[in-house]
């Protein structure tokens, strides 16, 4: 069954161009809620953590001073079929092959500089909202 909450974070390459406003309007006009927003900078240790899932691969510490660069926005968002058509709203990885419409397709600049993080499941959606949220603090 799927949920109906997702994580995204608005990286520091898109936070830095000055898309959040837009990124946040595509979003809206997709059809989600914001239940948790927030300005922030992640740690060398936070991002380590939060991307620990890749720490075997080559790409790792590089995605780690990429994302120690700068602030980001944090969000949880709820709409039915969340992760899934918050997957389908950001576009592939790599935006050369994303689809027209999409976020990563108008704001991303590389694959490694690909403007948004989405969860890919609803279990990694919990936990990465919960890496970045207290309860408190969703709404």
């Amino acid at each position: 069954m799927s949920s109906n909450r997702t994580f995204t974070m608005i990286k520091p390459d898109a936070v830095n161009a000055g898309n959040i406003g837009n990124i946040l309007q595509m979003i809206n006009e997709a059809g989600f809620k914001i239940v948790a927003m927030k300005y922030t900078r992640l740690s060398k240790q936070d991002a380590q953590a939060f991307y620990a899932v890749h720490s075997a691969r080559p790409f790792f510490g590089e995605l780690v001073e990429f994302m120690i660069s700068g602030t980001i926005v944090a969000a949880i968002l709820e709409k039915d079929n969340a992760v899934a058509d918050f997957r389908t709203l950001i576009g592939a990885t790599n935006p050369a092959e994303a689809a027209e419409g999409t976020i990563r397709k108008a704001y991303a600049s590389s694959i490694g500089e690909n403007a948004v993080h989405g969860s890919d499941s609803d279990e990694n959606a919990a936990i990465e909202g919960a890496f970045h949220f207290a309860g408190r603090e969703i709404y």
